[in-house]
């Protein structure tokens, strides 16, 4: 059996909230509580949930643009939180980001050529000739002329500043890219465009993704595994056939239930949650769910469960609910 491309073990991100007069610590902010997962080469993992509740913040830590707090992030077998700073810069050839914004993400000071050309310098690939050939064929990869070299950031529109973002994550021929909320900024019909394009680099190139969005018709249409993030924790993980499916937990089923029906002869029962999702300050004991669930137990305010599989050993179903209480030993 091979190993997969990325094994996430345990994975935690706390921010300290500090107050007083020597500013010391007084609470933390779970934003990443004890995330596991694994990804095989050349699929898309998708990470949905709604704002806040730590989706961006996960996928940051998995390359350390923010130091995670605990936790195992193995790439091809390797830890990347036990790396020393010359070892992470060499393992950034592997792992790279298409950020959200594709405005704030670029350097207003800097062409589009300077921008393709830095991460090949920084690694030393190629010499002068092969590095103006790479830039081309990259701009080519993502639908540009390589007339637009010369032109800076604010020339462009939404939709071709972000396909700059990804020639950049493309620049180093990565094997996993994390793609963070990349055409949520992004009109509709460009929408369309961007996310084709970002599944065939996958399918051309074999890259994995871990493809974070808000938008279930997004996550649905790009993924192969499916995981729902609530209060900073995976509440279920399927292939996305199987959780659009049979979703299992009540936030999921609720999500699902709120996307638009195309066909107005067949409507669809809307689900919808009573209150706000709690403060990830102060969540609330038990299952961080179950304020807001008409299915929870005297259980589901004490105990809060595990992830478990639901589904089988062929087709694992991932779901952290009292309803489905993993078997036992």
């Amino acid at each position: 059996m091979t190993k997969p491309l990325l094994s996430v073990a345990g994975l935690k991100k706390y921010f300290p909230v500090r107050g007083g007069l020597f500013r010391t610590v007084q609470a933390e902010v779970k934003a990443v509580d004890d995330v596991s997962f694994e990804l095989e080469a050349g699929q898309t993992l998708g990470l949905v949930g709604e704002s806040g509740c730590g989706k961006s913040t996960l996928g940051r830590s998995l390359l350390r643009l923010q130091e995670p707090g605990g936790g195992r992030v193995l790439f091809k077998g390797q830890d990347v939180l036990a790396m020393d700073k010359q070892a992470l810069l060499q393992q950034r050839r592997h792992m790279q980001m298409i950020f959200q914004d594709p405005f704030a993400s670029l350097s207003p000071r800097r062409t589009v050529g300077q921008t393709l050309r830095e991460p090949l310098e920084v690694h030393g690939i190629g010499t002068e000739q092969e590095r103006d050939r790479k830039i081309t064929d990259l701009l080519q990869t993502v639908g540009l002329r390589p007339a637009v070299l010369d032109r800076y950031p604010h020339e462009f529109s939404g939709g071709q500043r972000q396909r700059i973002g990804i020639a950049r994550a493309l620049a180093l021929d990565p094997q996993l890219i994390v793609a963070d909320e990349p055409v949520s900024a992004l009109d509709v019909s460009v929408q369309s465009q961007v996310l084709n394009l970002i599944k065939d680099l996958q399918r051309e190139r074999g890259i994995a993704f871990v493809f974070i969005s808000h938008d279930l018709a997004v996550i649905q249409h790009v993924s192969d595994v499916v995981a729902v993030m609530y209060l900073g924790r995976i509440v279920e993980m399927a292939s996305a056939k199987q959780l659009y499916g049979d979703p299992k937990h009540p936030y999921t089923q609720a999500l699902l239930s709120a996307i638009p029906v195309p066909d107005p002869g067949n409507k669809s029962q809307r689900i919808v949650l009573p209150g706000e999702v709690p403060s990830p300050l102060n969540p609330p004991p038990g299952c961080p769910f179950h304020p807001r669930c008409s299915q929870a137990t005297d259980a589901c305010r004490t105990k809060a469960p595990e992830l478990s599989n639901a589904g089988s050993a062929e087709a694992p179903h991932q779901v952290s609910c009292h309803l489905f209480p993993p078997p036992s030993s």
